[in-house]
């Protein structure tokens, strides 16, 4: 029997990385609560793949909520994973992103100082940054020195929490860290995701449920990588004994074509060309041609590498998505992991 001797507190827990991380941290000993948007207590997703996390309901946005739950909790480590996610949909929804990916991190690193100014110490913390806080990187590939030039409010939010972050942890002194995640793709994507997106159709078109799949800019280059790898990335961090910024990637990016290749050849379909669709409307108003990051200072200092590759995540993704159509269900736990 496992004994529980640390408690986690991860917000976001119903997305992607908060339900892979979840699970890793209770698979080593954690007593894990996990906060979800309110009213999603109840969803599938909850309850399928969160079994064995203290569930509670929280606005991001919510300052004194935070405070009241470090107060009940007393966390020994905090992984902010909750915010908002769609690089594209944050043109939309620009102040909403200003709001919840920055001020919200700003009062949380606030309600960190004054736990640790009333109690001695406070919890470890970490925060999720984004690739795409380099926009247009004057060079290839990024390194965690890489200046940030960020092309969409998205970027821009995570910029700011970034930069927050570690400010706060030369200021006072708390242990925060960051890493700058790269994309990071599985199953649990949902469907607004370009990966998912494609992975969903090509299952569909494979059943004959549809004909095509609309898309935007084919050329677009990411570094891709599986999210259950970079989870492992995020709790590796809060175990050493400095805090530190590190990049979480591949190392090699893959155009958007190169993707639609591998998951149509998945199901049998060597040319993908007679079910795609482009549409200029889906291209973003200022978007970044290719990013992939150099993962050396993770490798040597964490001891971390990616396990799965990009082939082996995109044909996992359409393979759990044939299984998803043809067994009717959306959420069945073992879908999570190749």
């Amino acid at each position: 029997m496992t004994t529980i001797t640390r408690t986690a507190l991860v917000t976001g827990a119903g997305g992607q990385d908060g339900i892979y991380l979840a699970r890793l941290l209770i698979q080593e000993g954690y007593r894990v609560v996990g906060t979800v948007r309110p009213g999603a207590r109840d969803s599938p997703a909850a309850q399928v793949y969160l079994d064995g996390v203290e569930v509670v309901e929280h606005d991001q946005r919510d300052g004194a909520g935070f405070e009241r739950l470090l107060e009940d909790l007393r966390p020994d480590e905090i992984y902010n994973l909750a915010g908002f996610t769609s690089v594209g949909a944050s043109w939309d929804y620009a102040e909403e992103v200003a709001e919840t990916n920055g001020l919200a991190v700003l009062r949380i690193l606030e309600s960190l100082v004054r736990h640790r100014n009333r109690c001695g110490s406070a919890p470890r913390f970490f925060q999720p940054s984004s690739s795409e806080m380099f926009g247009t990187a004057d060079h290839m590939p990024q390194t965690e020195s890489t200046p940030h030039h960020p092309r969409s409010p998205y970027a821009v939010s995570k910029s700011f929490a970034h930069h927050l972050t570690v400010n706060y942890r030369e200021s006072y002194g708390l242990f925060t860290s960051t890493a700058t995640l790269y994309n990071h793709e599985s199953p649990l994507r949902p469907e607004k995701f370009v990966t998912r997106k494609i992975s969903r159709a090509v299952a569909e078109i494979a059943l004959g449920q549809r004909e095509t799949v609309t898309l935007g800019n084919l050329d677009v280059r990411r570094d891709w990588g599986f999210a259950g790898d970079y989870v492992r990335a995020m709790h590796l961090m809060l175990q050493q004994d400095s805090p530190a910024d590190f990049l979480i990637a591949t190392g090699q990016s893959q155009p958007l074509s190169e993707l639609l290749r591998v998951a149509f050849a998945t199901v049998g379909i060597d040319d993908p060309s007679p079910y795609v669709r482009q549409d200029p409307a889906l291209k973003r108003p200022a978007d970044v041609a290719d990013l992939y990051g150099d993962p050396t200072k993770a490798r040597e200092q964490l001891g971390w590498e990616a396990s799965v590759t990009f082939h082996e995540m995109v044909e996992h993704m359409v393979r759990i998505d044939l299984q998803r159509l043809s067994s009717g269900g959306d959420d069945v736990a073992e879908f999570l992991l190749p």
